[in-house]
């Protein structure tokens, strides 16, 4: 399964927040975000639910106003977003509202005049690759048929933009790689922007991702530098067990550190080879071998994620 394209360096952002919020009564559910993505990207927004993904999308879609801050999507203010700007967007969504008494033959119809752009080359391709039934009513379809349709509806006409808001969920396998494989067999010159917590799918197609945690945004990075920092390392020592007490503090980089026997186990999130064996002598003793593993998207947001936790729980608790 490919990548879309990466980005060009110095090629325009498609999108652009900076110092966004966004608050419901008292609950902040976007906090001081800003990030980027870059023309023809695609853009994974990673994070538990009620990190704020969806919550940032609707501010970028114009869909909710934010609190303070400002959003860009096509160059334009996400609260200026028009009918004009939205015909260059795709969106797909597990939820996404569609007419449940038409057919699927109908609601086609009943779009194509809205977009000067509609491909019906294209749009028949998708029919034939995604097997839509097109005397079927909407609200007949199943969740994975519904989300087909979604797709189906948002690229004939070739956004610039498209967005995918938690597309994966609740699929089975074999619909999810067929929604995968429509995708990413159209993509071309498209910027995607895609929330999930179906990591596997976007370790296949993402090119950046950006993390989110109630609301915060803890980095973004392209997935070529998040990938080449992160190392599962295993320290094997010649005898004994390591006890983290007997030695200095740890480095803050060294995350989700255990041991198991004689073998330390961490994660370095901020791996460098000539550096690894330093650090590791310097506060583990008798060492006999230290073997390090590239890590998954999945693995990598895990880490992260508990991390997290683990820090806001010792910030509550008085101690840091």
């Amino acid at each position: 399964m490919g990548k879309v394209g990466e980005a060009v360096g110095g090629e325009s952002q498609m999108i652009q927040t900076s110092k966004l919020w966004k608050k419901f009564g008292r609950l902040e559910a976007l906090r001081d975000l800003s990030f980027s993505v870059p023309a023809r990207s695609a853009f994974a927004l990673i994070g538990a639910n009620g990190a704020g993904k969806t919550t940032a999308i609707k501010v970028l879609m114009n869909i909710l106003e934010p609190s303070r801050g400002s959003a860009t999507v096509l160059g334009v203010d996400s609260r200026k977003i028009s009918f004009h700007e939205h015909r260059q967007i795709g969106y797909v969504s597990e939820d996404q509202d569609m007419p449940a008494r038409l057919t699927v033959a109908d609601y086609i119809a009943y779009l194509r005049p809205f977009y000067p752009r509609w491909d019906r080359q294209l749009e028949a391709s998708m029919l034939r690759q995604l097997r839509l039934p097109l005397e079927h009513k909407i609200g007949d379809l199943s969740h994975g048929m519904r989300l087909k349709m979604a797709l189906l509806c948002a690229l004939p006409y070739r956004p610039k933009l498209l967005i995918l808001d938690e597309p994966f969920s609740g699929l089975d396998p074999l619909v999810r790689d067929e929604f995968m494989e429509g995708l990413l067999l159209q993509a071309g010159e498209m910027t995607i922007l895609i929330s999930s917590q179906e990591l596997g799918e976007i370790d296949g197609l993402a090119t950046h991702v950006g993390f989110l945690e109630e609301g915060n945004l803890l980095f973004q990075e392209s997935m070529s530098d998040l990938t080449a920092r992160f190392r599962e390392v295993y320290v094997t020592l010649e005898n004994g067990q390591f006890e983290p007490g007997e030695f200095p503090e740890l480095p803050k980089h060294w995350l989700h550190v255990r041991s198991e026997g004689n073998v330390l186990r961490f994660v370095d999130s901020q791996f460098s080879q000539e550096a690894l064996g330093e650090r590791i002598r310097s506060v583990v003793k008798g060492v006999r071998i230290v073997d390090t593993q590239p890590m998954a998207l999945r693995s990598i947001f895990t880490t992260l994620a508990r991390a997290a936790r683990d820090g806001a729980a010792q910030t509550k608790g008085g101690t840091r």
